[in-house]
């Protein structure tokens, strides 16, 4: 999913110094000019040069804000928004309903932003074999954000054996779903395909159909 908002009201988020929007505004024009190459020339023709000139910084500006080209279709801002809805839901809400309210809320949130640009990244994670693997090297980041946020709300321990097969196989699962959103031509109703998944970690694989 592309960058997303965060939840709260401005009145009651910190805003971002200077520097920090400047950042910001940096990595966006990077993605940005990323996307559109990728779009005109495929994914495997853009080079890190194309993307400095049009993005209008230095092709080590870029490296030092993306190490590999495929970071740059793969970061996002999303992680610490999940992270931060999760802790705005009430503390006596089942963790199931919390985690499918917030997947839900991901996905309508990336929808806003650009739709267009989740499904060339849902596409490129089938097509390109090294972002695919990019994106599996980061699920352990994820996972790790993941962990923190399941032992906030459970009591449990992040490191415990139980939280980290329960977070990782989340992660793995949306992966997945996505992969097979963009398998299938992004047509389907990403919502509903994450409403799957969740059903699927949450009661076990569903009987076969007669």
């Amino acid at each position: 999913m592309t960058a997303a908002r965060s939840p709260l009201p401005s009145a009651d988020r910190p805003q971002p110094g200077l520097r920090e929007r400047k950042k910001i505004r940096t990595r966006e024009a990077i993605r940005t000019a990323t996307y559109a190459l990728v779009r005109e020339h495929g994914y495997d023709a853009t080079t890190i040069d194309q993307i400095a000139e049009r993005a209008e910084v230095s092709p080590s500006t870029v490296f030092r804000y993306f190490p590999t080209k495929e970071d740059i279709v793969l970061t996002d801002e999303f992680d610490p928004v999940v992270l931060e809805e999760i802790r705005q839901r009430p503390a006596e809400e089942p963790w199931p309903d919390t985690l499918r309210y917030v997947m839900r809320r991901a996905v309508r949130l990336g929808a806003c932003e650009d739709p267009e640009v989740a499904r060339l990244r849902a596409r490129l994670t089938v097509q390109v074999p090294a972002v695919r693997s990019r994106m599996r090297e980061s699920m352990s980041a994820t996972g790790r954000m993941l962990c923190a946020a399941v032992a906030e709300r459970t009591g449990r321990d992040p490191d415990g054996l139980e939280v980290r097969v329960y977070a990782m196989s989340l992660i793995g699962g949306l992966m997945e779903t996505s992969m097979y959103w963009a398998e299938n031509g992004c047509r389907d109703d990403l919502t509903a395909l994450i409403d799957r998944t969740l059903d699927v970690l949450e009661h076990g694989l569903p009987s076969r159909k007669p």
